[in-house]
């Protein structure tokens, strides 16, 4: 039999999908005053958000006689009709918060605006909306949530001890301060105040409050494209983390827990990152309210784009310019990267070693600071610009310079360099597959190879211009080959060959370097667009503070 269900069970079922546990209704609170232009919102809760929640705020406040429509389902100031659906620039529209709140707990709300002489106050508790009454208030919004789920015991069965569930409240509200600096906001549990951030510009405390004492380093964003403005913070090469949790994203003012730009953060940090370690931080998307679509999700936590691959495009070059410009600013804070003439040994065959090395007219280049000291088990080369000790790893930074030259040499067309006697090599028949998936790609890069037979292969030209530390050396075509199938963050097919390439026809761990290699290996890192970090992620320098060194022999 089909029957019409009544009103109580139509609310209850409603506030399932909106509220699901205590933070879901500081979300609805809180995002209420937002709207509402507060610049200061107190957070209070008892017994992990259960016994109960106060959300108040200096906004403008409810017009005495509206305050018990407020809580009705469906009654909302953020829409006239249908077509504002399709320019919502507020974080509410449906009308549907307070009344899910009060279907599954008591409710008190009290507000005042600035016309009227005392607040009003109204109470409700399922479809039950109590008489409105005069109120002693201040300025601006209070509402008070006692005994949440007491009328859907199952509920409460599912949620998780106090302590966790204001876990949950002081996490989001911490995490959505990040979008609101202009606006204070304050959390208190059980009497004790877990945090305060004031309002101004200093994001600092915020940043640091979310993200760990780490947050000091974090890069920042800024970009502006037609079809989305991106900025925000995100972190530094090398500080990342196991999961994806804190990439926190917010469009429009609007928090989100989607993948909507997942991608975007892989692709940027391809190379800046290691496999299986993500980076984090925190972007603000702007776009059009007419080119986005909130109202795909009852907890209106996932947006929908119009030109979401163009968002994502724009969102991946934003990072990706930071991460470069970050990366040029942590090499001048490591090393200085010009060597003078004499620290060349001021021997011709050195000099005219280094110049082939270098690009060219880069062979002059002015004094520095910093010295090359050794080769540490032939692995680091060790140098100093007299403040602190520098370690570079010799492979991973001649593994980004072939890297970035067979980029190069794709980007612009360069002729490859024909080999007078062609290289013949054979392969087995599953890494025949590989390497004939490849043959383009490597082209491309300026590596040229040929079918010579059944699973044979001859090269017959290798790039231009590629560095080799001044020297020739066998090349591991069987190990190249099993290589062209690993995962690299983010690089694309051809990137992937030029990376696998890269690491398998330069310097190796174990090698011994003279000293103007070294030096000029050094020189030519710097000119890097991403000289941190080798194609594979791992970092290619390290600086030793004399803070690090101090602690090191007890001195601190």
């Amino acid at each position: 039999m089909i029957r019409v269900l009544d009103a109580e069970t139509i609310g209850q079922i409603a506030a399932g999908e909106v509220i699901e546990r205590p933070v879901s209704v500081v979300k609805e609170l809180v995002e209420n005053a937002l709207d509402a232009d507060a610049t200061r919102i107190a957070v209070r809760a008892r017994g992990g958000g259960l016994v109960e929640i106060e959300v108040a705020d200096d906004g403008i406040g409810i017009a005495p006689d509206q305050v018990a429509l407020a809580l009705r389902r469906h009654a909302t100031s953020k829409l006239d009709d249908a077509a504002a659906l399709t320019r919502i620039d507020t974080l509410g529209f449906r009308g549907e918060g307070l009344a899910s709140i009060a279907a599954v707990a008591r409710v008190t709300l009290i507000s005042r605006t600035v016309h009227a002489d005392v607040a009003t106050a109204v109470d409700a508790f399922g479809e039950e909306i109590g008489e409105a009454r005069p109120l002693a208030g201040p300025l601006g919004t209070r509402v008070v949530v006692r005994d949440l789920f007491a009328n859907v015991p199952v509920r409460r069965e599912y949620l998780r001890s106090s302590g966790a569930e204001f876990g949950r409240i002081a996490s989001w509200l911490a995490t959505l301060a990040l979008a609101y600096p202009h606006v204070g906001f304050s959390l208190e549990h059980d009497g004790k105040t877990a945090f305060t951030f004031a309002p101004g510009d200093d994001m600092a405390a915020r940043l640091r409050h979310v993200f760990g004492m780490q947050s000091s380093t974090m890069v920042p964003v800024r970009s502006h494209e037609r079809h989305a403005a991106v900025s925000g913070w995100v972190s530094s090469p090398g500080d990342d983390r196991p999961d994806r949790r804190n990439q926190i994203l917010f469009v429009n003012g609007r928090l989100l827990r989607s993948t909507l730009v997942s991608g975007a953060w892989s692709a940027a940090y391809r190379t800046f990152a290691m496999v299986g370690r993500h980076p984090y931080g925190v972007l603000y998307l702007q776009v059009p309210p007419n080119e986005l679509d909130p109202n795909v999700h009852p907890t209106k936590s996932d947006v929908r784009l119009r030109h979401g691959d163009r968002v994502v495009g724009a969102v991946k070059d934003a990072i990706v310019t930071a991460l470069r410009r970050g990366a040029v600013e942590r090499l001048e804070r490591s090393i200085s990267f010009a060597p003078s003439a004499h620290a060349l040994g001021g021997a011709t065959a050195t000099a005219a070693w280094a110049e082939s090395f270098l690009p060219d007219g880069d062979a002059d280049a002015g004094g520095s600071a910093l010295r090359v000291l050794a080769q540490v088990d032939r692995t680091f080369i060790l140098a100093t610009d007299g403040d602190a000790v520098v370690l570079i790893d010799q492979h991973a930074a001649h593994e980004r310079i072939v890297f970035e030259q067979l980029a190069a040499n794709a980007r612009a067309h360069a002729a490859a360099e024909p080999l007078l006697i062609p290289y013949t090599f054979e392969v087995r028949p599953d890494e025949a597959d590989k390497l004939d998936a490849s043959l383009d790609a490597l082209a491309a890069g300026g590596l040229q190879i040929e079918h010579f037979g059944e699973r044979a292969y001859r090269v017959v030209a290798t790039p231009a211009r590629m560095v080799h530390a001044g020297r020739t050396r066998p090349f591991d075509v069987a190990d190249f080959v099993t290589c062209l199938s690993d995962d690299v963050r983010g690089l694309d097919a051809e990137q992937r060959v030029w990376a696998s390439l890269a690491c398998h026809s330069v310097v190796v761990a174990g090698e011994q370097l003279a000293y103007p290699e070294m030096t000029a290996l050094v020189e030519r890192l710097v000119r890097c667009e991403n000289p941190m970090n080798c194609p594979h992620g791992r970092p290619t320098i390290v600086r030793l503070e004399p803070e690090q060194i101090a602690r090191l022999f007890k001195r601190v």
